[in-house]
């Protein structure tokens, strides 16, 4: 498993673990705790499905494109995975990495949070949520501009680099008052 692997799934573990002791104290069915593990573990790796549709429909005449068509009719996950872990940096106009789609999967994470009882749906929001935290968290700390590209690509106006560190902040708010409405839910 690569590094930029695990720095997503990291949190999600802990996030897993976290939730089951608190579910413990309040005796939550175990049916619970699977919806969970689908929820976090189905979310974990949505975003990922950006690269396929990069591949497949937004840029397919090139190499790494063609590799990628040919591990996905074999269904060889484990090539793909390693594809996108391989090239993953160089795509920077992605449609689920972009701020329009934090701002949308928010604003549904906020209706389905206050308003549903589906553990499934609130662990798959959450898991999404912090996948696209991570990435944001780690290109914030290393590569700015590279953030910045792939956050605001195709769009004439960008968030200047000074203001990235609160953009992420309002967001990394967001995902902690969804993991405490997560933990409250099957209570």
């Amino acid at each position: 498993m690569t590094s930029q692997r695990k720095r997503f799934l990291a949190p999600l573990v802990v996030i897993f673990l976290l939730t089951s002791v608190f579910w413990v104290f309040f005796k939550i069915p175990i049916y619970q705790y699977i919806f969970l593990i689908l929820g976090l573990g189905l979310g974990a790796f949505f975003l990922d499905f950006d690269h396929i549709v990069y591949w497949l429909y937004l840029n397919p005449n090139v190499e790494e494109s063609r590799l990628a068509r040919l591990a996905i009719f074999k269904y060889d996950i484990r090539s793909v995975i390693k594809l996108i872990d391989a090239t993953e940096n160089q795509h920077t106009s992605l449609i689920f990495h972009h701020f329009f789609f934090q701002v949308v999967i928010s604003i549904i994470s906020v209706f389905v949070f206050t308003s549903s009882d589906n553990i499934f749906a609130k662990a798959f929001l959450l898991a999404i949520n912090i996948h696209l935290l991570s990435h944001e968290f780690y290109d914030f700390k290393h590569r700015k501009q590279h953030l910045q590209d792939w956050l605001f690509a195709r769009e004439s106006k960008q968030l200047p680099t000074a203001y990235l560190d609160k953009y992420i902040a309002i967001f990394s708010i967001l995902s902690g008052i969804f993991f405490i409405l997560l933990l409250r839910s099957a209570t």
